[in-house]
């Protein structure tokens, strides 16, 4: 008896082995049919998915074609900034834009940015809807398409429609649970909603000619300091600390007004609205 229980486990064994799969299919060893049906349905699978147009490559050419798109930017012929105008956010010193961002998984499917999206300033200068915005008013009511942004205004900032998804770009106080990645400061996320939260507003870049320029036209194409209006901290780059996205490495931006020695805000905030592209203004500045 005990010479049959162990002809059988040992036989047990050796099919266990023989249905692993030490050999090519083509050897008619194991389950020798079973490996060729399986790789037969593997490849129903991918020519199906290659005709739906599931496949990763697929998607991520789709996503070159929506996201990564060029778009045009407004063109004013006076030099001002007026709402409704499409512009890039170009920080000079690193010679980034402000674009948004999605987690990798979301990224090769989503066809247009979502809410929540989180935001960096990439390398990437050219217009294209993850890093064009368009000015809208958030304290008039009677303003409208055309109207002029003066220093001070209440604004809001919010990505094209369609594939960017018309998100407004907002910012609230870090909290232990809720704070940028490595710097723990505020965090600027795109939502869907508009509220105080929104609420951005364009100052000076001289200090000391701040008050005398409150309420007169915003300058295309200057440096000007972009102000959160409900917690009165700058839009800040952090050039130590870069974060990994699906379009590379881009530099972590947050709200935060930063000073040097002076008293004066540092280069991480030094931003430029630009309704040129932001190639021929770096190109300009660095000549």
């Amino acid at each position: 008896k005990l010479y049959t229980v162990q002809v059988h486990w040992e036989y047990a064994a050796r099919q266990t082995v023989m249905s692993a799969r030490s050999y090519n299919p083509s050897v008619r060893v194991g389950n020798w049919n079973e490996d060729l049906c399986l790789e037969e349905d593997l490849l129903k699978d991918f020519l199906e998915k290659k005709e739906k147009g599931e496949l990763m490559i697929q998607k991520t050419s789709n996503l070159l074609t929506t996201i990564l798109k060029e778009v045009k930017l407004s063109s004013p012929a006076d030099g001002v900034i007026r709402i409704g105008d499409a512009v890039c956010l170009l920080h000079l010193p690193t010679q980034s834009v402000l674009s948004a961002y999605m987690p990798a998984a979301q990224a090769h499917e989503a066809k247009q940015l979502v809410s929540g999206c989180n935001v960096a300033c990439s390398k990437r200068l050219q217009p294209c809807p993850r890093n064009v915005f368009i000015i809208g008013s958030y304290d008039s009511q009677d303003a409208r398409p055309g109207d002029v942004v003066c220093y001070g205004q209440y604004i809001t900032l919010t990505t094209l429609p369609n594939e960017g998804g018309q998100l407004s770009l907002q910012s609230d106080r870090a909290t232990f649970m809720k704070h940028s990645k490595y710097t723990r400061e505020q965090e600027i996320t795109l939502e869907e909603d508009i509220c105080y939260k929104s609420a951005w507003r364009v100052l000076c870049f001289d200090q000391e000619e701040r008050l005398e320029t409150e309420g007169t036209p915003v300058p295309a194409n200057r440096r000007v300091f972009i102000n959160h209006c409900k917690t009165n901290q700058h839009l800040a780059v952090h050039t130590e600390w870069t974060h990994k996205t699906p379009f590379g490495r881009e530099f972590e931006t947050t709200a935060c007004t930063k000073f040097n020695t002076h008293k004066v805000e540092d280069l991480h905030n030094h931003f430029v609205i630009a309704t040129e592209s932001p190639q021929d203004l770096v190109a300009s500045v660095t000549s």
